[in-house]
């Protein structure tokens, strides 16, 4: 599903000035010539977009600028739409997605220093771990965002008996067995 209607419907939703303080913050990415050109959110998305800060795969930077013009609303849009919400054949059932997010949350409060050799036997790139990292710095986060990027990648495949399997492999197995107790029970 195309993300373009959702940043169009953001950036209809900017004032003037809102629009002038994103601009502001992306000062250091985006080069101020071609920052006094951009009169619209859909031409400073582009801008961002075409300097890698900003895809499909990648609204964690438009997510922080909401929120740091007090758009929490918009920024709540642009996450759930990224998380699937809006297209449920892309995203297990609701069971499924319960048990994940109850997994979610503990292996974010459990894992700690251990996230990369997880998300490597997750699957995930060493591109992505590096990208993960220089987006967080605390180790929580950084442990939520890894299991978010884990989950888009396996979108309707995700299982918690997955996220178990890999604490396992990577002798976690005291955060293993933290989730397997947390988890609902059918």
């Amino acid at each position: 599903m195309s993300s373009l209607p959702l940043l169009l419907h953001i950036s209809n939703q900017l004032t003037e000035e809102q629009l002038a303080n994103m601009k502001y913050l992306c000062r250091d990415m985006i080069g101020k010539g071609m920052l006094e050109k951009i009169s619209s959110g859909t031409q400073l998305f582009q801008a961002l977009t075409e300097r890698g800060h900003l895809g499909a795969d990648n609204t964690e930077l438009l997510s922080r600028l909401l929120k740091n013009i007090n758009r929490n609303d918009l920024s709540d849009e642009l996450d759930n739409f990224e998380s699937g919400s809006g297209d449920s054949d892309d995203q297990p059932d609701a069971a499924e997605r319960a048990k994940l997010d109850v997994a979610t949350e503990v292996i974010a409060e459990n894992l700690g220093r251990n996230w990369r050799k997880l998300g490597r036997k997750l699957g995930l790139t060493d591109v992505k771990l590096e990208s993960i990292s220089s987006r967080h710095t605390d180790l929580e986060e950084t442990a939520r965002e890894l299991l978010k990027e884990w989950r888009r990648s396996r979108r309707a495949e995700a299982r918690a008996s997955e996220l178990v399997a890999a604490l396992r492999a990577c002798q976690l197995n005291l955060t293993a067995d933290n989730v397997v107790d947390r988890l609902p029970t059918p």
